[in-house]
């Protein structure tokens, strides 16, 4: 469970479509997150280890979420489970729920939608990452706390217009002004002590064409706005 890799939660994510499993792999390990992977009941139901979360398809190869859910519950009771399915109907997702999901996530969902899910879900100690780093912040301010939450309210105001800014860029692949962003943006987060976007926007800056770099990029953005 978290603990053994720098605090990360460990989350078990069951799903056998590779294109599925792709992105959900890499939009949960920019959280951070450090995740095992299963695509089918058998293969989750072979784990022995521990998590802080299951994600489960609803349908598997050789049987469904709600099957493999029952069978992880003989193993550990109280892990949360979210479910995730293509069916957005509603008797799909109220049969999931009666099954014992928290929750039910409907594909095609966006990474941001995907972490913010599990960040909600999370149990208590398994915290993804500190988001605001008040020493820093105050550091840069001469210890005035009010000047820090004024900039931080100014700082989230602007905040989406450069995660758009930045997104745009990425997908129009001008590296340079996409780096420009992120300049701007770095500085601005040692003053707000915004130290895990920061660190995310390093990573994109050396990395500007890395899809999981970006991910992480807007994980931390996400998780200011929470």
């Amino acid at each position: 469970m978290s603990g053994d890799e720098g605090m990360k939660p460990r989350l078990l994510l069951v799903e056998d479509d590779p294109i599925s499993h792709a992105f959900m792999l890499a939009a949960l390990q920019a959280l951070p997150a450090q995740v095992d992977s299963a695509d089918s009941v058998a293969d989750a139901l072979r784990r022995e280890d521990q998590h802080d979360l299951w994600l489960i398809d609803a349908n598997l190869p050789d049987g469904s979420g709600a099957q493999l859910l029952d069978g992880l519950r003989r193993l550990h009771a109280r892990t949360v489970a979210l479910a995730h399915t293509a069916d957005p109907s509603s008797e799909r997702r109220e049969s999931l729920l009666a099954a014992g999901f928290a929750t039910v996530l409907v594909k095609p969902l966006s990474a941001a939608d995907l972490q913010a899910a599990v960040r909600r879900h999370l149990p208590a100690g398994a915290s993804t990452a500190h988001d605001w780093d008040e020493s820093a912040a105050l550091k840069a301010l001469n210890g005035n706390r009010e000047h820090v939450a004024t900039l931080r309210r100014l700082f989230l105001d602007e905040l989406p217009a450069s995660v758009g800014a930045v997104e745009q860029s990425f997908r129009d692949g001008n590296q340079e002004a996409l780096r420009a962003v992120l300049h701007k943006l770095r500085a601005s987060c040692g003053f707000v002590g915004a130290s895990r976007l920061a660190t995310a926007a390093q990573r994109l800056h050396h990395a500007p064409g890395s899809l999981e770099a970006l991910m992480d990029f807007r994980a931390a953005a996400e998780s200011l706005r929470d």
